[in-house]
C-alpha cells in the first residue's frame, strides 16, 4: 500500500491509470487491483471511469488520492524519513 500511496502522491492532482501504477510500483496486477479496490472502500483513493482516448478501446479507471489518502501518504513518508533510534545517536 505504501508504494501505491507514494506513487499517487507524486502526482496528486492527476488521475493515474492502473497500468501506469503497475509499471511504477512493480506490483503485479493480482496485487495492485485488489489493493486499489480496498483503498477505494477505505476512502483513501477515488476511482472513476475515463472515456477511451481512441475509438474502439475500452474505458479505463482513473485513480487519484482523496484528502485522507494524501494525508496518510504524507504521514508514512514522514515516518520513513524519521531517523531511527540508532541514527539519532550518531
Amino acid at each position: 500500500m505504501r508504494r501505491v500511496l507514494a506513487a499517487l502522491a507524486q502526482q496528486r492532482g492527476e488521475g493515474r491509470h492502473g497500468y501506469d501504477l503497475l509499471k511504477q510500483t512493480g506490483l503485479s496486477s493480482g496485487t495492485l487491483y485488489p489493493l486499489l479496490m480496498r483503498m477505494t472502500d477505505q476512502h483513501l483513493v477515488e476511482a472513476q471511469w475515463c472515456a477511451p482516448a481512441q475509438p474502439g478501446r475500452p474505458p479505463r479507471h482513473v485513480y487519484r488520492l482523496t484528502a485522507s489518502g494524501f494525508a496518510l501518504a504524507m504521514e508514512l513518508a514522514d515516518a520513513d524519513d524519521a531517523p531511527s533510534g540508532t541514527e539519532a545517536l550518531a
